[in-house]
Protein backbone atom coordinates (compact mmCIF):
# COMPACT_ATOMS: atom_id res chain seq x y z
CA UNK A 1 0.00 0.00 0.00
CA UNK A 2 1.52 3.30 -1.12
CA UNK A 3 0.00 6.66 -0.22
CA UNK A 4 1.25 10.18 0.19
CA UNK A 5 1.08 12.29 3.31
CA UNK A 6 -0.12 15.29 1.28
CA UNK A 7 -3.09 13.23 0.05
CA UNK A 8 -4.10 12.34 3.61
CA UNK A 9 -3.76 15.97 4.70
CA UNK A 10 -5.90 17.01 1.74
CA UNK A 11 -8.59 14.48 2.66
CA UNK A 12 -8.64 15.78 6.26
CA UNK A 13 -8.99 19.35 5.00
CA UNK A 14 -11.91 18.41 2.74
CA UNK A 15 -13.75 16.64 5.56
CA UNK A 16 -13.15 19.46 8.05
CA UNK A 17 -14.05 22.19 5.56
CA UNK A 18 -17.16 20.35 4.44
CA UNK A 19 -16.44 19.99 0.73
CA UNK A 20 -13.96 19.96 -2.14
CA UNK A 21 -14.27 23.69 -2.87
CA UNK A 22 -13.93 24.72 0.76
CA UNK A 23 -11.02 22.34 1.23
CA UNK A 24 -9.28 23.74 -1.85
CA UNK A 25 -9.75 27.27 -0.53
CA UNK A 26 -8.35 26.31 2.85
CA UNK A 27 -5.29 24.67 1.23
CA UNK A 28 -4.92 27.39 -1.43
CA UNK A 29 -5.06 24.73 -4.17
CA UNK A 30 -7.08 24.30 -7.33
CA UNK A 31 -10.17 22.10 -7.00
CA UNK A 32 -8.77 19.79 -9.66
CA UNK A 33 -5.63 19.21 -7.58
CA UNK A 34 -7.68 18.44 -4.47
CA UNK A 35 -9.94 16.04 -6.39
CA UNK A 36 -6.95 14.22 -7.87
CA UNK A 37 -5.32 13.84 -4.46
CA UNK A 38 -8.50 12.36 -2.98
CA UNK A 39 -8.87 9.98 -5.91
CA UNK A 40 -5.21 8.96 -5.61
CA UNK A 41 -5.64 8.26 -1.89
CA UNK A 42 -8.75 6.16 -2.54
CA UNK A 43 -6.89 4.15 -5.18
CA UNK A 44 -3.99 3.56 -2.79
CA UNK A 45 -6.33 2.42 -0.01
CA UNK A 46 -8.68 0.49 -2.27
CA UNK A 47 -11.62 2.17 -0.52
CA UNK A 48 -14.15 4.90 -1.25
CA UNK A 49 -13.79 7.66 1.31
CA UNK A 50 -16.19 10.25 -0.10
CA UNK A 51 -19.58 10.03 -1.83
CA UNK A 52 -19.74 12.59 -4.65
CA UNK A 53 -23.00 14.08 -5.92
CA UNK A 54 -24.37 17.23 -7.48
CA UNK A 55 -25.01 18.50 -3.95
CA UNK A 56 -21.39 18.06 -2.82
CA UNK A 57 -19.56 15.30 -0.97
CA UNK A 58 -20.32 13.23 2.12
CA UNK A 59 -17.99 10.95 4.02
CA UNK A 60 -18.55 7.20 3.71
CA UNK A 61 -18.47 4.93 6.77
CA UNK A 62 -14.94 3.91 5.83
CA UNK A 63 -14.09 7.55 5.27
CA UNK A 64 -15.27 8.47 8.77
CA UNK A 65 -13.16 5.73 10.33
CA UNK A 66 -10.13 6.67 8.25
CA UNK A 67 -10.56 10.34 9.12
CA UNK A 68 -10.68 9.69 12.87
CA UNK A 69 -7.59 7.50 12.86
CA UNK A 70 -5.64 9.65 10.40
CA UNK A 71 -6.40 12.84 12.35
CA UNK A 72 -5.14 11.25 15.58
CA UNK A 73 -1.99 9.94 13.88
CA UNK A 74 -1.21 13.29 12.25
CA UNK A 75 -1.62 15.08 15.56
CA UNK A 76 0.90 12.68 17.06
CA UNK A 77 3.17 13.22 14.06
CA UNK A 78 2.90 17.00 14.47
CA UNK A 79 3.78 16.65 18.15
CA UNK A 80 6.77 14.45 17.32
CA UNK A 81 7.98 16.89 14.65
CA UNK A 82 7.52 19.79 17.07
CA UNK A 83 9.57 18.01 19.73
CA UNK A 84 12.31 17.13 17.23
CA UNK A 85 12.63 20.60 15.71
CA UNK A 86 12.40 22.67 18.88
CA UNK A 87 15.28 23.20 21.22
CA UNK A 88 14.31 23.36 24.86
CA UNK A 89 12.31 26.55 25.36
CA UNK A 90 12.18 27.34 21.63
CA UNK A 91 9.02 27.34 19.50
CA UNK A 92 9.00 26.41 15.82
CA UNK A 93 6.54 25.83 12.99
CA UNK A 94 3.38 27.52 11.76
CA UNK A 95 0.44 28.57 13.93
CA UNK A 96 -2.83 29.79 12.35
CA UNK A 97 -4.80 32.25 14.50
CA UNK A 98 -8.18 33.90 13.84
CA UNK A 99 -9.19 37.07 15.69
CA UNK A 100 -11.54 40.07 15.42
CA UNK A 101 -10.13 43.03 13.49
CA UNK A 102 -10.18 45.67 16.22
CA UNK A 103 -8.87 43.46 19.00
CA UNK A 104 -6.32 41.75 16.77
CA UNK A 105 -4.80 44.97 15.46
CA UNK A 106 -4.75 46.87 18.75
CA UNK A 107 -4.03 44.19 21.36
CA UNK A 108 -3.29 40.73 19.95
CA UNK A 109 -0.64 41.73 17.42
CA UNK A 110 1.42 43.89 19.82
CA UNK A 111 1.24 41.10 22.43
CA UNK A 112 2.36 38.42 19.93
CA UNK A 113 5.13 40.29 18.12
CA UNK A 114 7.65 40.21 21.01
CA UNK A 115 7.13 36.44 21.31
CA UNK A 116 7.85 36.05 17.59
CA UNK A 117 11.10 37.98 18.02
CA UNK A 118 12.09 35.59 20.80
CA UNK A 119 11.34 32.54 18.64
CA UNK A 120 12.66 33.16 15.10
CA UNK A 121 11.58 29.68 13.92
CA UNK A 122 7.95 30.30 14.88
CA UNK A 123 5.61 31.51 12.12
CA UNK A 124 2.10 32.89 12.61
CA UNK A 125 -0.68 33.31 10.05
CA UNK A 126 -2.95 35.90 11.68
CA UNK A 127 -6.40 36.16 10.06
CA UNK A 128 -8.35 39.22 11.24
CA UNK A 129 -12.09 39.10 10.57
CA UNK A 130 -14.99 40.36 12.69
CA UNK A 131 -17.19 37.49 11.50
CA UNK A 132 -17.07 34.32 13.54
CA UNK A 133 -15.06 31.87 11.47
CA UNK A 134 -15.43 28.10 11.67
CA UNK A 135 -12.25 27.24 13.56
CA UNK A 136 -12.17 23.56 12.63
CA UNK A 137 -13.20 23.97 8.99
CA UNK A 138 -10.83 26.89 8.54
CA UNK A 139 -7.88 24.89 9.83
CA UNK A 140 -7.12 27.35 12.63
CA UNK A 141 -5.06 26.25 15.61
CA UNK A 142 -6.42 29.03 17.79
CA UNK A 143 -9.18 31.65 17.74
CA UNK A 144 -9.47 34.77 19.87
CA UNK A 145 -13.05 35.79 20.62
CA UNK A 146 -14.89 38.15 22.92
CA UNK A 147 -18.38 37.90 24.34
CA UNK A 148 -20.41 35.01 25.67
CA UNK A 149 -19.52 31.45 24.72
CA UNK A 150 -21.71 29.75 22.12
CA UNK A 151 -19.65 27.01 20.49
CA UNK A 152 -19.40 23.86 22.63
CA UNK A 153 -17.11 22.24 20.05
CA UNK A 154 -14.29 24.54 21.19
CA UNK A 155 -12.19 24.52 24.35
CA UNK A 156 -12.15 28.03 25.86
CA UNK A 157 -9.41 29.57 28.00
CA UNK A 158 -10.11 33.02 29.40
CA UNK A 159 -7.52 35.68 28.63
CA UNK A 160 -9.23 38.66 30.24
CA UNK A 161 -12.39 40.55 31.00
CA UNK A 162 -13.63 43.87 29.68
CA UNK A 163 -16.22 46.36 30.79
CA UNK A 164 -18.83 47.26 28.22
CA UNK A 165 -19.66 50.96 28.21
CA UNK A 166 -22.43 53.12 26.75
CA UNK A 167 -20.43 55.90 25.09
CA UNK A 168 -21.18 59.13 23.28
CA UNK A 169 -19.35 62.27 22.28
CA UNK A 170 -19.51 65.25 24.68
CA UNK A 171 -21.25 67.18 21.90
CA UNK A 172 -23.98 64.54 21.59
CA UNK A 173 -24.62 64.59 25.35
CA UNK A 174 -24.74 68.39 25.36
CA UNK A 175 -27.35 68.35 22.61
CA UNK A 176 -29.47 65.35 23.65
CA UNK A 177 -28.75 64.72 27.32
CA UNK A 178 -27.49 61.58 29.05
CA UNK A 179 -29.91 58.67 29.59
CA UNK A 180 -30.49 58.01 33.28
CA UNK A 181 -32.76 54.98 32.81
CA UNK A 182 -33.12 52.14 30.34
CA UNK A 183 -36.34 53.69 29.08
CA UNK A 184 -34.56 56.96 28.33
CA UNK A 185 -31.76 55.06 26.62
CA UNK A 186 -34.25 53.36 24.28
CA UNK A 187 -35.32 56.80 23.01
CA UNK A 188 -31.81 57.79 21.83
CA UNK A 189 -30.25 57.29 18.43
CA UNK A 190 -27.68 54.49 18.54
CA UNK A 191 -24.86 53.08 16.46
CA UNK A 192 -25.40 49.36 15.88
CA UNK A 193 -23.16 46.41 15.12
CA UNK A 194 -24.32 44.82 11.87
CA UNK A 195 -23.01 41.35 12.80
CA UNK A 196 -25.54 41.14 15.64
CA UNK A 197 -29.24 40.23 15.19
CA UNK A 198 -31.38 42.88 13.55
CA UNK A 199 -33.14 43.96 16.76
CA UNK A 200 -29.80 45.26 18.18
CA UNK A 201 -30.89 44.54 21.77
CA UNK A 202 -28.49 45.78 24.44
CA UNK A 203 -28.22 43.78 27.66
CA UNK A 204 -27.71 45.14 31.15
CA UNK A 205 -27.17 43.72 34.63
CA UNK A 206 -30.30 42.27 36.29
CA UNK A 207 -32.42 44.66 38.33
CA UNK A 208 -32.14 42.28 41.29
CA UNK A 209 -29.61 39.66 42.31
CA UNK A 210 -30.26 36.37 40.59
CA UNK A 211 -32.65 37.93 38.08
CA UNK A 212 -32.55 37.87 34.29
CA UNK A 213 -30.49 40.44 32.36
CA UNK A 214 -32.43 43.53 31.36
CA UNK A 215 -32.81 44.04 27.60
CA UNK A 216 -33.26 47.29 25.71
CA UNK A 217 -34.16 47.40 22.02
CA UNK A 218 -32.38 50.29 20.33
CA UNK A 219 -33.13 52.50 17.35
CA UNK A 220 -30.07 52.41 15.13
CA UNK A 221 -29.30 55.41 13.02
CA UNK A 222 -26.36 53.58 11.46
CA UNK A 223 -25.09 49.99 11.61
CA UNK A 224 -21.45 49.07 11.02
CA UNK A 225 -19.60 45.76 10.96
CA UNK A 226 -16.46 46.95 12.77
CA UNK A 227 -15.99 48.19 16.33
CA UNK A 228 -13.40 50.84 15.52
CA UNK A 229 -15.65 52.38 12.87
CA UNK A 230 -18.52 52.34 15.38
CA UNK A 231 -16.33 54.21 17.84
CA UNK A 232 -15.49 56.84 15.23
CA UNK A 233 -19.19 57.28 14.40
CA UNK A 234 -19.86 57.95 18.08
CA UNK A 235 -17.00 60.46 18.22
CA UNK A 236 -18.66 62.19 15.25
CA UNK A 237 -21.79 62.64 17.36
CA UNK A 238 -24.11 60.20 15.56
CA UNK A 239 -25.51 58.61 18.70
CA UNK A 240 -24.86 56.28 21.61
CA UNK A 241 -22.66 53.24 21.11
CA UNK A 242 -22.16 50.13 23.25
CA UNK A 243 -18.56 48.93 23.04
CA UNK A 244 -16.01 47.04 25.18
CA UNK A 245 -13.31 48.96 26.97
CA UNK A 246 -10.55 47.51 24.78
CA UNK A 247 -11.97 49.49 21.82
CA UNK A 248 -12.91 52.79 23.50
CA UNK A 249 -10.08 53.08 26.05
CA UNK A 250 -8.07 55.83 24.32
CA UNK A 251 -11.13 57.82 23.24
CA UNK A 252 -12.46 57.89 26.82
CA UNK A 253 -9.06 58.77 28.18
CA UNK A 254 -8.69 61.65 25.72
CA UNK A 255 -12.22 62.96 26.31
CA UNK A 256 -13.38 62.34 22.75
CA UNK A 257 -15.99 59.99 24.23
CA UNK A 258 -17.61 59.95 27.65
CA UNK A 259 -19.45 57.31 29.65
CA UNK A 260 -22.94 58.40 28.66
CA UNK A 261 -24.82 56.32 31.25
CA UNK A 262 -22.64 55.67 34.31
CA UNK A 263 -25.68 54.62 36.36
CA UNK A 264 -26.47 51.82 33.91
CA UNK A 265 -24.40 48.63 33.93
CA UNK A 266 -24.14 46.73 30.64
CA UNK A 267 -23.19 43.06 30.81
CA UNK A 268 -19.43 42.72 30.60
CA UNK A 269 -17.47 40.70 28.06
CA UNK A 270 -14.79 38.05 28.37
CA UNK A 271 -11.90 37.59 25.96
CA UNK A 272 -11.21 33.94 25.15
CA UNK A 273 -8.60 31.82 23.44
CA UNK A 274 -10.35 28.86 21.82
CA UNK A 275 -9.27 25.67 20.05
CA UNK A 276 -11.11 22.54 18.84
CA UNK A 277 -12.02 19.79 21.31
CA UNK A 278 -10.89 17.28 18.71
CA UNK A 279 -7.30 18.48 18.76
CA UNK A 280 -4.84 18.17 21.59
CA UNK A 281 -3.26 21.62 21.90
CA UNK A 282 0.33 21.74 20.73
CA UNK A 283 3.07 23.21 22.86
CA UNK A 284 2.93 26.32 20.66
CA UNK A 285 -0.75 26.81 21.47
CA UNK A 286 -0.24 26.26 25.19
CA UNK A 287 2.71 28.67 25.37
CA UNK A 288 0.93 31.39 23.39
CA UNK A 289 -2.21 31.16 25.53
CA UNK A 290 -0.15 31.55 28.68
CA UNK A 291 1.82 34.40 27.11
CA UNK A 292 -1.40 36.24 26.24
CA UNK A 293 -2.82 35.69 29.71
CA UNK A 294 0.19 37.41 31.21
CA UNK A 295 0.22 40.17 28.59
CA UNK A 296 -3.46 41.05 29.10
CA UNK A 297 -3.42 40.67 32.90
CA UNK A 298 -7.06 39.58 32.92
CA UNK A 299 -8.03 42.76 31.10
CA UNK A 300 -6.19 45.18 33.38
CA UNK A 301 -4.00 46.32 30.49
CA UNK A 302 -6.88 48.09 28.70
CA UNK A 303 -8.78 49.06 31.86
CA UNK A 304 -5.66 50.83 33.16
CA UNK A 305 -5.52 52.93 29.99
CA UNK A 306 -8.95 54.36 30.78
CA UNK A 307 -8.13 55.33 34.36
CA UNK A 308 -4.57 56.60 33.76
CA UNK A 309 -4.25 60.33 33.09
CA UNK A 310 -3.58 61.25 29.43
Amino acid sequence: MEYRLEDIETFLAVVEAGGISAGALRLNLAKSVVSERIARLERALGATLLHRSAHGVTTTDRGVGFYQRARAVLEQLDAAAEAATEDEGTLAGLLRIAAPVSFGARWLGPALFPLLREHPRLSVALDLDDRRVDVLAGGYDLAIRSGRLRDSSLVAKRLGRARVIVCASPEYIAAHGAPATLQELSEHATIGYSLLPADQAWQFEPARKGGEPQTVNTHCRIVINNGEAMREAAIAGLGLVLLPSFIVHDALRAGRLVDAAPALRPLGEQVWAMYPHSRHPSRKVRVIIEHLRKAFRDGAVWEDRISDPP
